[in-house]
C-alpha cells in the first residue's frame, strides 16, 4: 500500500520540475542581487508560483497566505527542491516574518492582525525586522529603555536598538518596548508593530568582517504606531517575547550562513577532491576520517532531535527550554562544519579575493567568520547554557533575577 507521503512527495517533485527555472539553480536565492534582467523576471515569477501554491509557509492556514500542511508535508518540500537546486526564497524575503513574527502573530494576534499582516509575509511581499536588544539590552533583554508612550490612538515611541537585521529594508518592525516603568523591569513591557517607512525611524547598517552587513542600528525619534498594532496584553510584551525567541531558536536550529547553496558539494566530496583518497577508496587521512565520521554523527543526532522535540511541542503555545538545547546543538554543527569544510579545503579554504580561487573556496572564508556569530544572536551559547540548567537540569539560579 502506497504511503500518502510518498503521494506526495512525487507529487511535488513533478511540480518543482515543472515550475522551478532551471536558470535559478546554483543560485544564491537573490541575496547578492541577480545582474541580468531575466534572472530578475525568473526569481519573481519563481516567488510568485511558489506563494500562489502557499508554499512560502506551508504549514501556515490557507486563508493567511499558507498551504495548511503538516511538518512532514513541508519537510518534502524542502528536500524534493533541495535535489534539483531549488529553494524557498520567501522565508528570507520576509525577514524574520515566516520564522520568527508570523508564528506569533497566529498565536497571540487578533483576526484583524493575522488578516492584515501574515498574507504579505507568506507571499515575500512584505519583510520584517525585529527590534529587540539594545545598546545597554542585550543579554539582559528586560533592561531595555525604548519607550512607547500613549497618545489617543496611537503610541508614541523613542529609543535605540541594535543588530536590527534588515532594518534598512523592511517595510515593519515589530519591537520590545517599556510601557510602564513603575513596575518590574519585565512586568512594564508590550510588543508593539510598527511601519518603518515614517519619518520618526531611522537606520545605519553596521559593517561585519565577513562583509556581510544584514544588522543595523535603528533610531525611534517620535516614531508612531496605532494601538491596533499591539500584539498580546498592554504590559505582557515579554510573555510574547519568550515565544518569539522560541520560534527564533527553533528556526536557527537548521542554522546555515547566508551565502549557503543547496547544491554545494558534501563534505565528503570536498573530503575526497582536496585530500585524496586510499586505494581502499578511504580518506587518505584517518584521524580525518574519523572526525569527519564523528561531525555527521552529530548532524544526524541533531535532526532527529529538531524531530522529536518539534512533535513533543505541536499544539503547545507554553515556552519551554527545548529549543536553547537545539539552538546550541546547531550552533556545534554549523561552526564545526565550517571548520572542517577550511581544514579540508587547506590554503585554498581561506583565499579572500583573486583568480587562484574558486567562487565555492571565496565564499568558504566567509561562511567561516560569518558563522561565528551563529554562538551569539537569537541568545548567545553561554545564556542558553544558564538556561539549560535552571530550566531543565535543575540547577540553582546563578543569574541576575529581574
Amino acid at each position: 500500500m502506497t504511503n500518502n507521503l510518498d503521494v506526495f512527495r512525487e507529487e511535488v517533485e513533478v511540480w518543482v520540475a515543472e515550475q522551478f527555472p532551471k536558470s535559478l539553480v546554483g543560485s544564491t536565492m537573490g541575496l547578492e542581487g541577480e545582474t541580468s534582467e531575466e534572472a530578475k523576471a525568473d526569481f519573481e515569477l519563481w516567488r510568485q508560483r511558489l506563494a500562489d501554491k502557499g508554499w512560502g509557509a506551508p504549514t501556515w492556514p490557507k486563508e493567511y497566505g499558507g498551504a495548511e500542511l503538516s511538518d512532514a508535508e513541508a519537510k518534502i518540500i524542502s528536500q524534493e527542491m533541495g535535489k534539483q537546486g531549488a529553494f524557498n526564497p520567501i522565508p528570507l524575503m520576509a525577514g524574520m516574518g515566516v520564522t520568527m513574527v508570523g508564528p506569533t502573530v497566529l498565536e497571540y494576534g487578533t483576526e484583524d492582525q493575522k488578516a492584515r499582516h501574515l498574507p504579505g509575509i507568506a507571499s515575500g511581499k512584505i519583510r520584517w525586522c525585529l527590534g529587540l536588544s539594545e545598546p545597554n539590552a542585550g543579554s539582559d533583554l528586560a533592561s531595555l529603555s525604548t519607550r512607547a508612550e500613549d497618545d489617543g490612538d496611537t503610541y508614541v515611541i523613542n529609543g535605540q536598538k541594535i543588530w536590527t537585521s534588515g532594518a534598512d529594508i523592511s517595510q515593519w518592525c515589530g519591537a520590545l518596548v517599556r510601557t510602564d516603568s513603575s513596575v518590574g523591569k519585565r512586568d512594564g513591557i508590550s510588543f508593539v508593530m510598527l511601519p518603518m517607512d515614517q519619518k520618526g525611524v531611522s537606520t545605519k547598517p553596521i559593517q561585519l568582517i565577513s562583509g556581510i552587513s544584514p544588522f543595523c542600528e535603528t533610531f525611534f525619534d517620535d516614531a508612531r504606531t496605532d494601538k491596533k498594532e499591539l500584539l498580546g496584553p498592554l504590559n505582557e510584551g515579554w510573555s510574547v517575547v519568550k515565544r518569539l525567541l522560541q520560534h527564533e531558536r527553533q528556526s536557527q536550529t537548521q542554522a546555515r550562513s547566508p551565502s549557503a547553496s543547496s547544491n554545494k558539494p558534501s563534505l565528503q566530496e570536498l573530503a575526497k577532491t582536496y585530500v585524496g583518497v586510499d586505494s581502499a577508496g578511504r580518506l587518505d587521512d584517518p584521524d580525518l576520517r574519523v572526525r569527519l565520521i564523528e561531525h555527521l554523527m552529530d548532524v544526524q543526532s541533531h535532526s532527529l532531535t529538531v524531530g522529536r522535540i518539534t512533535e513533543e511541542a505541536r499544539g503547545k503555545v507554553e515556552v519551554s527550554a527545548a529549543a536553547s538545547i537545539l539552538k546550541n546543538s546547531a550552533t556545534r554543527v554549523a561552526q564545526g562544519n565550517s571548520e572542517l569544510t577550511l581544514e579540508l579545503m587547506g590554503n585554498q579554504g581561506v583565499g579572500w579575493e583573486g583568480e587562484n580561487f574558486s567562487a565555492d573556496e571565496l565564499s568558504n572564508v566567509r561562511d567561516w567568520l560569518w558563522g561565528k556569530a551563529i554562538s551569539i544572536y537569537g541568545g548567545s551559547y553561554e545564556v542558553q547554557n544558564n538556561i539549560i540548567s535552571k530550566n531543565i537540569l535543575g540547577l540553582p539560579e546563578t543569574t541576575q533575577k529581574g
